[in-house]
């Protein structure tokens, strides 16, 4: 292949994958606890003709080399764990964490998830479990089941006051847990990640402690998804698109050009 025409190849693939994970951005912006992605672009292997600094005819050193690039590629994308905002409720088991940390979430299979979604429900037993699937959020809460009234406090503890009963009974302790580096989560759907090689360990620890963001019952946390930004990425992306598109029409008249002439 021409290689003015694979490098603009590439441009297309890498534009084709930002435009997916802006779309992806888009889609979820009205997703509870929803963290925003963006593409990471990096610059391909370049061909090197001439190097920086070699000797020249009349045995001085270039100032610069001749370097052709190859073009560019998608290597990654970013979870950007910036903080949502927050949308009132005044759902008992509604639940924000007002800084940084996650909530954990039992697999089935016994293994944990993470999320930053804290729209809660109850299952036939009374125990607290994400709205979809019904996982359980550990350590396991309970509410018994003649409880007229939950408290959450910022801390996490889980206090209900029983039918019959003037004073509110402690029923459980809703703990939050971070990583050293939140972006190396893998998301899997659901509202939920898992634990990498790069995230490092989950530490748990009590909400409202130093390192941990408390909690807010009765509030959500918005997707952080910046709809206005997003729409100007997508706008950017395409006319990049639209360039690389222009660049290999261009290369094709040349070359229809060189066959019609020789």
């Amino acid at each position: 292949m021409n290689p003015r025409l694979w490098i603009s190849k590439t441009g297309l693939d890498a534009q084709t994958k930002d435009i997916a994970v802006i779309s992806n951005n888009l889609a979820n912006a009205s997703t509870v606890g929803f963290k925003k992605s963006r593409a990471v672009f990096e610059d391909l292997l370049y061909q090197n003709i001439n190097q920086p600094g070699g000797r020249t005819a009349d045995d001085s050193e270039a100032p610069s080399g001749l370097m052709l690039g190859a073009g560019t590629k998608v290597v990654a994308t970013q979870k950007i764990h910036t903080q949502g905002d927050m949308l009132t409720t005044d759902n008992s088991l509604d639940l924000m964490i007002q800084g940084e940390g996650f909530f954990e979430i039992q697999m089935p299979d016994g293994t944990s998830a993470f999320s930053r979604n804290g729209q809660f429900t109850m299952d036939d037993e009374g125990n607290i479990v994400t709205p979809g699937a019904g996982y359980l959020l550990q350590p396991q809460v309970t509410i018994p089941e003649d409880a007229v009234n939950i408290v959450i406090s910022q801390d996490g503890e889980v206090s209900v006051t029983i039918q019959g009963q003037a004073e509110p009974a402690i029923v459980g302790q809703i703990n939050t847990v971070n990583f050293v580096n939140p972006t190396g989560l893998e998301p899997i759907g659901q509202n939920l990640f898992t634990e990498t090689g790069v995230s490092g360990a989950p530490q748990e620890g009590v909400p409202g402690l130093e390192g941990y963001g408390m909690l807010v019952q009765g509030a959500l946390e918005t997707s952080n998804v910046n709809t206005t930004e997003e729409l100007v990425n997508l706008i950017e992306s395409q006319r990049v698109y639209e360039m690389n598109s222009k660049v290999i029409s261009a290369v094709d008249e040349m070359l229809s050009y060189i066959n019609q002439q020789l």
